[in-house]
């Protein structure tokens, strides 16, 4: 597996670096099968440490988790314990996903960006119904079956989901609704 441990503006050291290879990879060994990459960035923000962790699994999945705390090893610790219970959560859905492909997911290129918030105190009115947009990127959006995708979405813990229908072809969205339960937005084909 690869790693990739950075620090934002902060320096890892040759031990934190030694102790997140160790921890990950007993991590995704115990419940993953085959991870390929993983991506952990630490970062201070005002008195805690923060660390953000992400592992690319073979099937084309990624679990990601956050974790805060005063001492930068303990960020470390917590943001592991959250993997860990994802991938505890999901490990027979994550084997059963395994044996259905025999290879990755398959995605498409798309263009994401990010939109300006307008301040609403000093703006009363717009001058125009066009957004700024701050950035823009590329993107990849996976073709998945429903439940594959409620399962990535709740493994990178993000609120939206757009994925490519593996039934029919077509662009899906799951949601975190206000109450807990999952949406699921199924355009019918016009054609």
């Amino acid at each position: 597996m690869r790693y990739q441990i950075s620090g934002k503006q902060i320096d890892v050291g040759e031990s934190l670096t030694t102790h997140v290879r160790n921890g990950i990879g007993a991590v995704a060994s115990k419940f993953a099968q085959r991870p390929t990459e993983a991506q952990v960035t630490f970062s201070k923000d005002a008195h805690e440490y923060r660390c953000e962790s992400t592992i690319h699994l073979s099937t084309g999945l990624t679990v990601a988790a956050e974790g805060r705390s005063t001492e930068i090893y303990d960020s470390f610790e917590k943001c592991a314990d959250k993997i860990e219970k994802q991938l505890r959560r999901y490990k027979r859905r994550l084997k059963d996903h395994h044996k259905d492909h025999a290879t990755p997911v398959e995605v498409m290129e798309a263009s994401a960006y990010i939109l300006a918030s307008e301040d609403t105190e000093s703006v009363n009115e717009p001058e125009s119904l066009q957004p700024v947009i701050i950035a823009e990127m590329e993107t990849k959006i996976q073709s998945l079956s429903v439940g594959e995708a409620v399962m990535q979405m709740e493994l990178t813990d993000e609120p939206v989901l757009v994925f490519r229908n593996e039934g029919h072809k077509r662009l899906n969205v799951v949601y975190k609704r206000k109450d807990g339960n999952i949406g699921w937005v199924d355009p019918t084909n016009l054609e």
